[in-house]
């Protein structure tokens, strides 16, 4: 599994190199989540991406778009090759995922705040339309000082959407502007079932995300590290954005192994 990881993070990285530009970082923090939802949980068919039983994923911090293509590629949804062209005109990955071009991308993200309501409504429709499929969103910490989402989870608590969970992912980027605190908490007061875990540790995340829950939604608050594997990245705000260079990307490279 941790072979897998490491070789994802190598495309992410030599794909945002030569694009020079990416959130790696960001991307870096949330591969762990996707990868156990993708490969152990998400009933989803790339030879059939809209087949309407399917259950559904939005990356609602889109800005950590190449963590979700490196594992769309990696389950056959594109190939692989596609990434060597991340960030060019004429490609369909972009920054932010853009569902119209990309397949397997449920919701075109990036504006923080937007994809989780999104996630609520499909939620909610699904619900009446008495489907067991379920919704997952993956939200950033940094989102959570939107006041979308906290509008969001009020309503997806008064509608009781128990196919719904939210995983979000606290790498702590936003502590420098505005601490959130017990998030666990926060959730809880929203009438949410919520509980923290180690968003690294392959095991926490799977026995979270099968976790039989109530009525309610279910908030998975995952502690996580922003660049986590690469020491020059680590909790580093000067790599929020940017593509490293040839010297750095031999060097991370390297320590990925």
């Amino acid at each position: 599994m941790h072979n897998e990881i490491t070789a994802l993070k190598k495309v992410i990285v030599k794909a945002a190199a030569a694009a020079g530009e990416g959130h790696i970082p960001s991307s870096f923090s949330i591969m762990d989540i996707l990868w156990v939802l993708y490969d152990k949980i998400l009933r989803i068919n790339p030879a059939d991406p809209s087949n309407p039983t399917r259950d559904r994923l939005i990356l609602s911090k889109g800005h950590g778009a190449l963590a979700l293509y490196a594992i769309l590629a990696k389950k056959g949804f594109f190939p692989v090759s596609e990434l060597e062209n991340f960030g060019k005109l004429s490609c369909i990955l972009g920054g932010h995922p853009d569902r119209n071009k990309v397949p397997g991308v449920e919701t075109s993200t990036g504006s923080l705040g937007h994809g989780f309501p999104i996630s609520v409504g499909i939620a909610l429709g699904l619900k009446i339309r008495k489907l067991d499929s379920k919704v997952f969103t993956i939200i950033g910490d940094g989102e959570a000082n939107e006041g979308t989402i906290w509008e969001s989870a009020l309503l997806a608590a008064h509608h009781g959407l128990s196919n719904l969970c939210c995983v979000l992912d606290y790498n702590h980027s936003t502590d420098r502007a505005l601490k959130v605190g017990d998030l666990a908490a926060k959730f809880r007061a929203f009438g949410w079932d919520s509980f923290p875990i180690n968003g690294h540790d392959h095991g926490e995340i799977y026995e979270a995300l099968i976790k039989e829950h109530s009525f309610k939604p279910m908030a998975i608050i995952a502690e996580t590290v922003k660049g986590q594997g690469c020491k020059m990245m680590e909790n580093n705000p000067a790599w929020h954005h940017r593509g490293p260079s040839d010297k750095e990307l031999k060097e991370i490279l390297a320590e990925l192994g």
